[in-house]
């Protein structure tokens, strides 16, 4: 069977849940690298592989799938081992609910698609306020279902959505992180576990050796 084939960006939030995924389940896959900010995914072949012109898209079992929280899914559904829903009905509604939150209501707003839209000026405030109210309710949220992790004890797909948003708020955009003590405690846990290293961005074959962090929000226009 053909190893599966990730087409990644290494900061892409949506390609580091994709990427966490697959190292949670221990698949091994190949990097196809596209390059966002050089508008690699606006060129006519990847257009083809994914309409919406998006990373991630994932090459698996014959199929060419987009989305990262539907890739997860399809992960899950057809590689049940090392799971990352619970078995609990409730349990997995909390974290399809927690993950949607991130995923849905949360982490678009700071996407260059949108962010290109935004008076230069504006982009850190836009950004900031959106993610600090977000991650306002995503903590009262957490502090309802959490144990170790988002919902009890158990890694799930809100935990793999949780920690791009952090390192989001925290590195890029120097969100106030002080005020979400559940988010923090839960973000410091999943970070020594060594499938949320590998899917880091700077554990990317595509991150730049020398990147700096700086220099790279100002070519975004921070």
């Amino acid at each position: 069977m053909a190893k599966p084939v990730l087409y990644s960006y290494f900061r892409s939030s949506c390609s580091w849940r994709v990427r966490t995924a697959l190292a949670l389940k221990g698949i091994e896959y190949e990097t196809k690298a596209i390059n966002l900010l050089k508008s690699d995914q606006l060129g006519e072949e990847y257009s083809v592989a994914n309409p919406m012109q998006q990373v991630p898209t994932l090459e698996i079992d014959g199929h060419r799938l987009t989305q990262s929280i539907a890739i997860m899914e399809y992960l899950e559904e057809t590689r049940p081992e090392s799971p990352i829903l619970p078995k609990d009905p409730a349990k997995r509604a909390l974290a399809r609910q927690i993950s949607e939150t991130i995923a849905s209501g949360i982490q678009p707003l700071q996407n260059l698609s949108v962010l290109k839209h935004v008076d230069d000026e504006k982009k850190a405030e836009w950004v900031q306020y959106w993610i600090d109210k977000g991650l306002q309710n995503l903590e009262k949220m957490l502090t309802a279902t959490a144990g170790k992790y988002c919902v009890g004890d158990e890694i799930t797909m809100a935990d793999i959505c949780l920690v791009p948003q952090v390192f989001n708020a925290n590195v890029k955009f120097k969100v106030d992180m002080s005020q979400f003590p559940t988010i923090n405690k839960i973000h410091d846990a999943l970070v020594q576990i060594d499938a949320f290293k590998a899917s880091h961005p700077s554990s990317q074959p595509d991150c730049p050796e020398d990147l700096d962090y700086v220099t790279h929000m100002k070519d975004l226009g921070f």
